[in-house]
């Protein structure tokens, strides 16, 4: 026998939310969401998948279009359920006036469980009254769901709390377009109890949705672990045939070295936004966000980084951003000489002893090439600026839902970005842990990666499960 899989039509009057309701239930920002009330005519199914496997299907449906003469017909025409659903399919179907109404009972003649939308920013209406009954004489399952698009209107919340109460299983309050993830597990959380008879399959599928998102915090620590291996053993170089271009080189190394750290930073970025099914629209950053700030800026390091006695107890040694190194090789033998870059990169600073080291002579000779080298980064303090970055990034894709198509407005000036470092808040014993992770990855040294790396990943997926409960999105 074919497993059947839990499926809920999505009803309600037109522009009510319900195709948000759709696109965020589902993580599907190809769902289609107008302003234009009606847009929608026909059911679409959305499946969420999970490992390959349909667990969930919601229908996008039309909204009601002739309600009062639906209900005089179901109660002129009492019976079973679903055997009243066919017939008012079979005898409306050839009259156009019914197209919407034939359209959206089409899944529930087929069993669909029901999530009803309303707008709780305005009044109750005779309507809304005519539609909650008609889907209370289908006697299937079914939730109400009022959507709080308008938080500064709650006065009628109340009135429809009320009336639901009358038609349906289950009550939820519901932002579709600002709904966290843990708002958006809530909600699918309480069908669990919608009808006993659904309650096994669906916690099946709250497993497989609590299992996929842990899955994708292992992820996403493997995506961070990745960036940070990278960028800790970046390095860029090149000839310099005479001492005159070493500081037009130095400059065009400097620029190359942060432009290719931020390639490697967004290359992460857009991992991230890919494994939490964000695939059409881009992201755009809250005004007051940190992560508008250049990656190496000093306000990005300011805010980001650890202060130095932090770093200093984690085992970190701070100093310059990172290092520059110029070989002056003759004869097959190289002299390297390493000359650390005090502060940012781009802030001005000088390539300390670089100028003397040219004009180094070898038994009166010239050396016979030099090699200017920008990196690997020698701060710890850029493995905690670029964590708390990715972090906050998460915080923003988890919390992004999907059927946002706006800007992200500011957020309450209560919440500063000091909150966004995490890194600050782990404990001496944590960041020195992060700390001596750093310095195996920049030596290369395998054995100690090895036996560090399970301790760092774990210690990175706790962090973004305590960034997954909060409520609103990081700075």
């Amino acid at each position: 026998m074919k497993e059947r899989i839990p499926a809920f039509a999505v009803i309600g009057h037109p522009n009510e939310g319900k195709s948000s309701i759709v696109s965020t239930l589902a993580e599907d920002d190809s769902v289609r969401i107008s302003p234009i009330p009606g847009e929608t005519r026909r059911c679409r199914e959305y499946p969420v998948t999970v490992d390959g496997r349909e667990v969930i299907r919601f229908i996008d449906t039309p909204g009601f279009q002739q309600p009062r003469a639906t209900l005089q017909w179901m109660i002129d025409n009492p019976g079973p359920e679903m055997e009243m659903l066919a017939d008012f399919i079979t005898d409306h179907r050839p009259d156009h006036d019914f197209f919407d109404e034939c359209e959206l009972l089409s899944p529930l003649a087929d069993g669909a469980g029901i999530i009803f939308v309303v707008d709780g920013s305005r009044p109750v209406r005779s309507v809304d009254k005519i539609e909650m009954e008609i889907l209370r004489l289908t006697g299937l399952p079914r939730m109400a769901v009022i959507n709080t698009k308008e938080k500064n209107r709650a006065e009628f919340l109340d009135d429809w709390k009320s009336e639901a109460r009358k038609h349906f299983n289950t009550i939820r309050l519901f932002d579709a377009k600002r709904a966290t993830y843990a708002e958006r597990i809530d909600l699918l959380e309480s069908l669990k109890g919608i009808d006993p008879d659904w309650q096994p399959a669906l916690v099946e599928v709250i497993d497989a949705f609590k299992n996929d998102w842990d899955q994708r915090l292992i992820d996403t620590s493997t995506i961070l672990m990745d960036l940070l291996a990278q960028a800790s053993r970046y390095a860029v170089k090149k000839t310099c045939p005479d001492e005159a271009l070493i500081p037009e080189i130095k400059k065009t190394l400097q620029e190359t070295y942060r432009t290719d750290i931020d390639r490697l930073e967004n290359a992460a970025h857009k991992n991230i936004r890919k494994r939490f099914k964000h695939n059409i629209f881009n992201y755009e950053f809250p005004p007051t966000s940190i992560l508008n700030e250049d990656l190496f800026s000093k306000k990005s390091w300011r805010v980001l980084g650890l202060r130095q006695w932090q770093l200093v107890a984690a085992g970190g040694a701070g100093g310059g951003a990172v290092g520059a190194k110029i070989d002056l090789v003759t004869g097959g033998q190289s002299l390297g000489l390493f000359a650390a870059i005090g502060g940012l990169i781009g802030a001005g600073s000088a390539l300390l002893g670089l100028q003397q080291a040219a004009r180094s002579k070898v038994k009166g000779l010239p050396l016979g090439r030099m090699e200017i080298q920008v990196g690997p980064v020698k701060n710890e303090q850029l493995n905690y600026v670029l964590t708390n970055r990715v972090l906050i990034y998460f915080s923003h894709v988890i919390n992004w839902a999907h059927s946002r198509r706006d800007t992200p407005e500011a957020a309450p000036s209560s919440r500063n970005s000091i909150t966004a470092n995490f890194t600050s808040q782990w404990s001496a014993t944590q960041k020195k842990l992060f700390t001596k992770f750093f310095k195996a990855l920049q030596k290369e040294d395998g054995i100690k990666i090895s036996m560090l790396k399970p301790q760092v990943t774990a210690l990175l997926i706790d962090t973004l499960k305590s960034i997954s409960l909060l409520k609103q999105p990081l700075e």
